[in-house]
């Protein structure tokens, strides 16, 4: 790989860092315009952000994300309502998050990014990049970053581990390609099918929590997240966490889980919250149980057939 430059220290300050690149595409082309020098984490979240705002690529999207996990994902009719949206779903977890958006800056949307304190924010470009850059300056330590992703579908995700590398395919969530219902998946296993403002409150669902670190649990509206219950122990702690944050305004939301409810004790929370429908991959030996839980509460519930763990 070609190194890029050294970084200032990794995670914390005692560990050294470095910044590299397989090839000239994505982050190993990125033209950073403004601010201080990008840390390890910095480029961790911007990673994070960009791979949410990529699943989006139908309309304007935002994510803002904080340790790697997003506090807020929204899309809208423009991209600052899209930003403005998804800083607002969790404001409190928003300051000092990363931002990922998934079309060029434009006036507007620097405006917005500038009224808020945040570390840093890739987008594909900037539109009319001197009057936005104007603007940003504002806010002289900003880092902003612009970044294509262009042809790295098939690119493979490397970890290292002690004294060895895993590789592994992409994460990609193609079973939302198309919108929902759509064809054999996801599969209504409940009585009640999901409502047409569900469904599309679903698949948004299912896009974002593929990329919340496991365990996790999230409700969402039909184009914004409410509460993110991410990087729980158990199952129906991710719910809890999600409850805490969001309390009463999970009333008529929809909820995504990343991998099958062991339990029925997470379904029973969910619909406790006020949820009304559901997306799991199913595939538990209690899915029956779960079922017959989701039916008791009315809820409707689908199955992709398909988990998105991630670690």
């Amino acid at each position: 790989m070609e190194k890029i430059r050294d970084l200032r220290y990794g995670e914390n300050p005692h560990q050294l860092a470095a910044w590299y690149a397989e090839s000239r595409q994505g982050f190993g082309a990125a033209a950073v315009h403004q601010g201080k020098e990008l840390s390890f984490t910095n480029l961790l979240d911007l990673d994070a952000a960009a791979r949410i705002a990529l699943e989006f690529d139908d309309q304007p999207a935002a994510v803002v994300i904080k340790h790697t996990n997003p506090c807020g994902v929204a899309t809208g009719g423009s991209l600052v309502e899209a930003y403005v949206r998804a800083r607002d779903a969790d404001p409190l977890s928003a300051f000092g998050g990363i931002v990922g958006l998934n079309r060029p800056i434009d006036v507007d949307t620097a405006r917005a990014l500038a009224s808020t304190f945040i570390e840093a924010v890739v987008a594909p470009s900037l539109t009319d990049a001197a009057a936005v850059l104007e603007i940003l300056k504002l806010k002289p330590n900003l880092r902003v970053v612009t970044a294509t992703f262009d042809g790295l579908d098939d690119q493979r995700d490397a970890r290292s581990i002690l004294g060895s590398w895993l590789v592994q395919a992409r994460d990609r969530v193609t079973e939302t390609a198309a919108a929902w219902p759509a064809g054999e998946t996801p599969r209504v296993v409940t009585k009640r099918a999901p409502l047409p403002e569900e469904w599309q409150a679903l698949r948004f669902a299912w896009r974002v929590c593929a990329h919340v670190k496991s365990n996790s649990v999230i409700f969402t509206g039909a184009d914004a997240t409410i509460a993110v219950g991410a990087g729980q122990m158990s199952r129906v702690d991710a719910v809890n966490a999600a409850i805490m944050k969001a309390g009463d305004r999970l009333r008529g939301s929809v909820a995504a889980s990343d991998a099958f409810f062991p339990f029925r004790d997470g379904l029973d929370a969910i619909a406790a919250a006020g949820a009304t429908a559901i997306v799991q991959p199913g595939g538990s030996v209690k899915d029956a149980a779960v079922i017959a839980a989701a039916d008791e509460h009315g809820l409707a519930m689908v199955f992709t057939g398909r988990r998105h763990f991630r670690h």
